[in-house]
This record gives C-alpha cells, structure tokens and sequence, in this order.
C-alpha cells in the first residue's frame, strides 16, 4: 500500500458525532442565568462535518470536568464559586467570548466536553479527535506561560527550563495533532491577547517543533506525505502524563484506529506500530 493509502484510511472514517458548548448558554450560566435546565442544553451533540465550531487548544491545569459543567447551576454557591475560580473554568470562558465574538455558536474543550466517565464515549472521542480538530473552522491555542505578544523565536531555559526553552504547549505529546490538523489556528498570550495565526507564523513555529512549513500550512498532503519516522521524530520529545498516550495521541496523525487499554504500559507503542504496518508500506517505521 502506498502512502497515498494513509489518507484515504483518515478520510474514509464513517461520521462520528461531537459534543459541543453551547457558547450563549455557558456565558448566560457565567453571569447566573439559568438558562440551560439540563445537560443537553449546555452541551449538544452535533454533525461535526456540518456544524460551524471552535475548539480550545490549551495545557491542562486545574481543570472543570464534565460532571461539573453540566451541573454548575444546581451546585451550592459555595461549590459554584469553587469552580469558578480554576484557572480552566477562566479559559472556558474566555475563549467561549472570542468564539462569540468571532461568530461561533459552538465550542469544544477536551477538559468538560468528553464524559470521561464512560469508557466507550473517551474511546471514540480519541479516536475521533484529529477529525475534530480537521473540520474545525477556528482553534484557540492558548499559552499560559507566554507573557510578550509574540511566540518566542530562540530557546529560553531560564523563562522555559522545564519544557526545553519553548512554551510548555509545544512539549506536550497531544498538541502535535493539534498544531497539524486544524487549518485555522489562532495563538492567544497568557493575557488572552491575541499574537499571531499558524498562517502567518510557519516559520517560527518550524524552528520551534522542527515540522516543516508546508506541513504547517497544508498538513498530512497525501501526495507528499511525510514518512513514519519524520513523524515520529517530531513527537519524540514530547511528553506524556500516561505512557499509553505517547502511542494514543498519535493515531490520528497516522489515520489509525485502534482500542485505549490504559494500563498496558509499552506495549501500546508496539500495537500501534502493528497498525501502522497494516496500512502502510512505509519501512521506515522499523527504525522506532
């Protein structure tokens, strides 16, 4: 099978729905206006390839969940209040007001849109998340750690010792997916000022992640798609709160599926392998 393949396996997936924020009512509950009387009011299950969306792009921190957003007009005020002051409640909300303000009616945040509670809807959406982040129309990165109102062009230890001298998003092994596969992608500071689009910053954003530009502006080419060690390459040294997740978080980017069993450790990078094998020809992978 030619790599040609690899994009006919990552195009030809059936439709698989996507939960989204309803951005009016998020902010309506923001303000104490209750608006949604049940969880479907506040989160909705669309057609992703027809709906309008904007996805949050972001490093985890202390987060809401999807019990917790769901219910956060029913909770006590002092629980409310809790809640509400997360830093990741802060970024639900402000980037549900720049995807009001640029038009969008609907959100998705991985944090509060994913019932990780059940085991099949976290298996889908896994295996779901690059089309996502391909059919969206408009990806908020947000870097908590960036001050200045432009992306850093040089390694600073001393300001990002702990994520190699770049802003800590760029470390972390589930955001390569999310850098490639969105057309539009738009950077926010850690004041959610906005300093750039992926369009205009190809070349900084090269130099940082070592992904070449035409990647960056077209992403996964099927006629000039990279190869399996290129790809792993650039995920190399990217981090993980899970071992799993170093093979997880790369399925879509290799137009793969396959089952999450957390717990099986390294072998999860085997399995993925093995599909990877399955659909392509490419023996470049025998060099990981």
């Amino acid at each position: 099978m030619t790599t040609y393949n690899f994009h006919l396996v990552v195009t030809s997936f059936p439709f698989r729905k996507i939960k989204l924020l309803n951005v009016g009512v998020v902010l309506d509950m923001d303000k104490g206006i209750q608006r949604a009387r049940s969880e479907t009011e506040v989160l909705k299950v669309v057609n992703d390839k027809t709906t309008k969306y904007a996805i949050l792009s972001h490093r985890w921190g202390t987060e809401v969940s999807y019990k917790e957003m769901t219910r956060l007009m029913k909770m006590s005020v002092q629980d409310r209040e809790e809640v509400r002051k997360r830093d990741g409640y802060r970024k639900i909300i402000k980037s549900c007001k720049q995807a009001k303000k640029d038009g969008f009616q609907w959100l998705w945040v991985d944090t509060c849109c994913i019932d990780k509670r059940s085991s099949s809807e976290l298996l889908e959406a896994i295996n779901s998340m690059y089309r996502w982040y391909r059919n969206l129309k408009r990806c908020y990165m947000y870097l908590h750690d960036v001050e200045d109102l432009m992306l850093p062009t040089e390694q600073n230890f001393s300001r990002f010792g702990g994520s190699n001298g770049w802003p800590e998003w760029f470390s972390r092994g589930w955001t390569l997916q999310e850098l490639i596969a969105p057309r539009k992608i738009e950077f926010f500071n850690c004041n959610w000022v906005s300093i750039g689009t992926k369009q205009d910053l190809t070349s900084t954003l090269e130099g940082i992640t070592r992904i070449p530009e035409n990647v960056l502006r077209e992403g996964l080419d099927p006629y000039s798609w990279p190869s399996v060690a290129q790809v792993m390459s650039w995920a190399a040294d990217r981090h993980v709160a899970r071992v799993e997740d170093r093979a997880y978080s790369l399925l879509g980017l290799f137009g793969v599926n396959m089952p999450m069993l957390y717990g099986e450790g390294l072998k999860a990078f085997w399995r993925l392998q093995l599909e990877i094998i399955r659909v392509s020809s490419d023996h470049s992978i025998f060099a990981w």
